[in-house]
């Protein structure tokens, strides 16, 4: 007969798992490179791995192994520095090591109550990013999953706000403005909420500004529209919206002002490039992913609001069970209360941990680098006749054309890359037209790492 209990006991056998487990995390944190992976097929990992669920179990030393060998290796390093497709990451040693913490601490981080200790020290996070913004002493929020949650959650909280402040409800359909540039994540919350989107055009460098906005709402009359998302560095190709202008409109109509700044709201920490946000203290709502641009394990989104209060109407979860115990002492904080979560893990602890270890200093210069490497790869495009920069570049993100290209040669030329170990670089389109983009993340990604991609391309 087996133990019941047996899986949750301190045996020899989890002992050697421990030691085993740890051995690999180290090995893993003292790779300086790690290598680039590429995905295998779903009929290579079955031949290879085939059934791991059994009603015995495998032992856990013969599943670390198996990991190790075959799963782990079937997967892209996303912060090699040589990856710069999408938006790459690269978590420091320190908030890797802690995200191991967080998990064998087993704390619940919704309430003050269950996690008070993890949530003050997420606030402190929390409070130098909303410093950054501009954000008044007052603001305050929680970190969620990623972008698409904190942009549902923000906005979610905005149309309450909106609701809350009429006698009845508007007639048709409440709304949301943005562009296309917006990201897809707008498009899904707005069909989550039953929302509709009022498309307002771009400037010619894909920018949402105060002016425009001003017109298409001038045009369309803006009945029901309850708020305006606005970017601060898109995913395809880092522009930074007239963040000023729109903070204007905003005020004079009475509108929800949301930032998202997954991506380059981190830049905020960056005086090189701090005058193109002007205008994000005006937000209502703002979103920054520490995932991407400030060096956190997947995944984590900070969300932060200018008046948390109008958040928890919104948001604050009742039931018998949630409400007898919930308790309310001076300044405490919890975070179900502001995006749509009840269980939460302290996903804000890694980074906490890291910005403690290292100081705001050190992530300063690591934003600051990443931004004079994309100035030197933007001069070495340039300066090569067979590529032409489609995008002009506010932050870390280079589209380029190939002259001569056509969409299979960027695919192809994409696949040969990780193939031969050389990189991971994707294409992207722009104005209907297939291009290149790279995404300079890393701070170990060097000049000479985007050079040696771009020989390739000769």
């Amino acid at each position: 007969m087996t133990d019941p209990a047996g899986m949750h006991r301190v045996t020899a056998e989890s002992e050697r798992l421990v030691a085993a487990a740890l051995a690999y995390v180290a090995d893993c944190m003292r790779v300086e490179t790690p290598p680039l992976e590429g995905p295998r097929t779903p009929d290579d990992l079955t031949a290879a791995v085939g059934d791991t669920i059994t009603a015995e179990g495998l032992g856990g030393e013969a599943v670390l192994d198996l990991f190790r060998a075959e799963l782990a290796t079937s997967t892209t390093s996303v912060e090699n520095p040589r990856f710069l497709a999408f938006i790459p990451t690269a978590p420091t040693h320190a908030a890797k090591l802690f995200d191991m913490v967080v998990t064998a601490s087993t704390m619940y981080a919704g309430s003050w109550r269950g996690g008070a200790g993890a949530v003050y020290a997420e606030n402190q996070a929390l409070r130098w990013l909303a410093d950054l913004a501009g954000l008044p002493d007052t603001a305050g929020g929680c970190f969620v999953q990623g972008g698409t949650v904190g942009n549902l959650s923000a906005l979610v909280t905005a149309r309450h706000a909106y609701l809350a402040g009429r006698n009845e409800r508007p007639p048709g359909r409440l709304r949301l403005a943005a562009t296309d540039q917006a990201h897809a994540s707008i498009v899904a919350a707005a069909s989550v909420m039953d929302a509709g989107l009022l498309g307002v055009a771009e400037d010619a460098r894909g920018r949402l500004t105060g002016a425009a906005l001003e017109d298409a709402l001038r045009r369309d009359g803006g009945e029901g529209v309850f708020g305006v998302v606005a970017s601060a560095g898109t995913t395809n190709l880092g522009i930074i919206d007239d963040l000023a202008g729109i903070a204007e409109v905003c005020a004079t109509r009475g509108l929800w002002m949301h930032v998202d700044g997954a991506y380059g709201g981190a830049a905020l920490a960056a005086p090189s490039v701090r005058a193109k946000f002007a205008g994000i203290e005006a937000c209502d709502s703002l979103i920054i992913d520490p995932h991407k641009w400030l060096y956190a394990p997947i995944d984590s989104c900070a969300l932060l609001y200018r008046r948390p209060e109008l958040a928890r109407p919104a948001h604050t979860q009742h039931a018998g069970y949630i409400d007898a115990a919930r308790t309310r002492v001076a300044g405490d904080w919890n975070p179900s209360d502001y995006a749509i979560q009840l269980t939460r893990r302290a996903r804000g602890l890694p980074f906490w941990f890291s910005l403690a270890t290292h100081g705001t200093r050190a992530y300063t210069e690591a934003v600051e680098q990443t931004l004079a490497v994309t100035r030197k790869a933007r001069a070495d495009i340039d300066g090569r006749p067979y590529l032409e920069l489609v995008n002009e570049p506010d932050l870390s993100v280079l589209c380029m054309r190939r002259v001569g290209w056509e969409p299979d040669d960027y695919r192809r030329w994409s696949a040969s890359l990780l193939a031969d170990g050389l990189g991971v670089v994707t294409p992207t389109e722009v104005a209907g037209e297939t291009v290149t983009r790279i995404c300079v993340l890393n701070p170990r990604t060097t000049a000479a790492d985007i050079a040696a991609i771009l020989d390739t391309m000769a």
